[in-house]
């Protein structure tokens, strides 16, 4: 009997459908996942084997209104050591290490991490020992330091030894084979070549890794290194950082799976930023400087052109050497600045009240409101008495018959004190805003104070809770009582009375082309104004600025005539009564080029510091040196003057 069998076994039928369309399903999704994801696959093994590394740009340089550098970029010399080209020599010293651990049997064998930080430890000790020998150093690894960069930063070359010398450069870089995983590093750092010179105009940097670069720079979704880079953080350097900041560079580097660089992909070379051309004149920075220093005192000085309202000086001392913030500042630095009070920034966020240098515009309030003329005089006696208290004038004596012009030279209290009565202190508070007062100047700079104040009776009710007094408009007129101002404010002050306007905008940057100031007319009539000006000379001649302008024959600037006036005021401290020496001035007087205030702080209770002995030399000493420098612009004296060019 014959037996047939199919090879086809019915119970297995059933399968075979499944299993066709799971193949065709599987196929479908090879040739999907080749075909459409064969990107996202390339990304992914991307962004798991290729790594990038962002290098700051140098920041650009800071020049004065002549084209000389007063910040630049110098060369930093680094050790540094590629931990990437010392994997062979990490194996090798782990493997040397475990061995050593086994022969002596010990119980206390680390772990294999522990023992990897200590073979890495050892290789680096060793190369740092390498470069100690050979500039003769005494450097020490911190075994925290290269514990932290390995794990977050092992791209990125370890830093060794910081700024080297300039011979210790020369020595190293003729001992380093080329092919050494020890390398000298260059980088850019801040350099500041006049020292503390304009120091607080100029800011610093600060170290920064939150480098900024363009979208379309490439390796956006990469793991991202940073070399460190610097951010401005005060003055110039802060408020033109986005000029001033150079354009980042970087490369893209292939890495294996231990995170170890294998090799270049892509590369874009940093860019350097900006240039920045300031007012700033370092001749006249550095005479205001010098002057001040001599005191030993704290104060601001600044000159501005007057026409332009471009700052020519702003010096602030206490200061401090901008090159200690370069690469970093120390706190040792650091703690000596702050005891020092050397943060303050005085000419811009010192606020003082401005003692007799206010009677300038005391007499311009005056001359709008009609109750000061150029024949207006006062009989002083020594004092003044408003109620029961007696108001002493400046220094004890009596002038006897005053007119406006003594009064200004001689700084007579008694006259502004009556006359101050008779204008009051709603139309003197109304002229001070009308000059900007109590308001900030809007310089280009971080940090201007708000705090500039100018009293009235009104402020005084919301502020203090009590009435006006006539004590108040007294104190008002000769600057002192509520009344605060900066430096800035009183310089921009007294240019503005140069121009004969009101308001004038300080500028920090240099424009040649910068157009001349137009700002309201002060509002008095030309003989008043005469009379004005020739009291602020006849104070730099035979008045309370006479030592520093006319008194010695070596003070004299030939030509120059200089409308000035001093100025002393007084705080009452814990200690005893302090004074803050003023004086405001311009020149020349036939057409104004400068305006300048100075300011010292006295820092003796009791002691004597006027404003003609200790702040008319600083502005004596800027405007000597602008007067070297611009001969052209001092009128010749009117008997040099061409009869035939005078005919015309």
């Amino acid at each position: 009997m014959v037996q047939s069998h199919s090879s086809i076994n019915p119970r297995l039928q059933f399968f075979y459908l499944p299993i066709a369309l799971g193949g065709i399903v599987l196929a479908m999704g090879l040739v999907f996942q080749q075909t459409f994801r064969s990107d996202l696959a390339l990304e992914k093994e991307m962004v798991q084997s290729q790594r990038r590394i962002l290098v700051p740009g140098p920041r650009g340089n800071i020049y004065d209104r002549e084209g000389r550098i007063l910040v630049g970029n110098r060369p930093r010399f680094s050790v540094v050591l590629s931990l990437d080209e010392l994997r062979s020599e990490f194996y090798r010293e782990y493997i040397s290490i475990r061995k050593a651990y086994r022969a002596v049997d010990d119980v206390d064998v680390p772990v294999s991490a522990e023992m990897w930080q200590i073979a890495r430890f050892s290789v680096v000790e060793r190369y740092l020992g390498r470069i100690n020998r050979a500039l003769d150093r005494r450097s020490e690894l911190d075994a925290r330091s290269l514990r932290r960069h390995f794990n977050a930063q092992r791209l990125l070359p370890y830093t060794l030894i910081e700024d080297l010398t300039p011979d210790e450069y020369a020595r190293l870089i003729e001992q380093l084979p080329v092919n050494s995983p020890l390398q000298v590093y260059t980088t850019s750092t801040r350099y500041y070549p006049y020292g503390a010179a304009a120091a607080h105009a100029l800011g610093y940097v600060s170290s920064n890794r939150d480098i900024e670069v363009d979208e379309d720079f490439p390796g956006a979704d990469l793991m991202t290194f940073k070399m460190a880079g610097a951010h401005g953080r005060n003055g110039l350097e802060s408020e033109f950082e986005e000029h001033l900041q150079g354009e980042a560079g970087g490369t893209i580097y292939r890495v294996d799976p231990s995170g170890y660089r294998v090799e270049s992909l892509e590369r874009r070379l940093p860019v350097q930023g900006d240039n920045l051309i300031t007012s700033l004149d370092i001749d006249l920075q550095l005479a205001a400087e010098s002057r001040m220093r001599d005191y030993e005192m704290a104060g601001a000085a600044v000159a501005l052109d007057v026409m332009t309202g471009e700052v020519l000086v702003m010096a602030s001392l206490p200061d401090y050497d901008l090159n200690d913030f370069s690469p970093r500042l120390s706190q040792r630095v650091a703690t000596t600045i702050n005891e020092q009070g050397a943060w303050l920034n005085r000419p811009l966020q010192g606020l003082y009240p401005p003692g007799s240098a206010f009677k300038i515009l005391i007499t311009l309030a005056g001359m709008e409101a009609g109750t000061i003329g150029p024949e207006t005089t006062t009989k002083c006696g020594g004092y003044f008495r408003v109620g029961n208290r007696l108001f002493p004038c400046h220094d004890g004596h009596a002038h006897g018959e005053i007119a406006l012009r003594t009064a200004i030279a001689k700084s007579c209290n008694v006259f502004y004190y009556e006359h101050g009565q008779e204008t009051g202190a709603a139309q003197i508070a109304a002229t001070a805003r009308r000059f900007g007062f109590g308001q900030p100047t809007g310089i280009a700079l971080p940090h201007e104070s708000n705090g500039s104040l100018v009293p009235d009776p009104a402020w005084k009710r919301a502020r203090i809770g009590s009435g006006w007094v006539p004590g108040d408009t007294a104190n008002l007129s000769i600057g002192q009582g509520f009344m605060l101002v900066t430096p800035l404010q009183m310089a921009t002050f007294t240019a503005s009375v140069a121009r004969g306007q009101t308001l004038t905008q300080p500028h920090l940057t240099h424009n040649p082309e910068r157009p001349v100031q137009r700002g309201a007319p002060i509002g008095i009539a030309p003989g008043h104004y005469a009379a004005l000006l020739e009291g602020m000379e006849e104070c730099t001649i035979s008045g309370t600025a006479r030592t520093s302008f006319t008194t010695i024959p070596s003070m004299r600037i030939p030509g120059l005539r200089v409308a000035g006036k001093t100025g002393t005021a007084q705080k009452r401290t814990p200690e005893g009564t302090i004074n803050f020496a003023w004086f405001i001035a311009f020149a020349p007087i036939e057409n104004p080029q400068i305006a300048i205030a100075v300011m010292i702080e006295g820092d003796t209770p009791g002691e004597e510091t006027g404003g003609g002995s200790f702040s008319a030399p600083v502005a004596h000493d800027i405007l000597k040196k602008w007067a070297e420098k611009h001969p052209e612009r001092i009128p010749p004296p009117p008997e040099s003057v061409d009869p035939q060019v005078a005919s015309k």
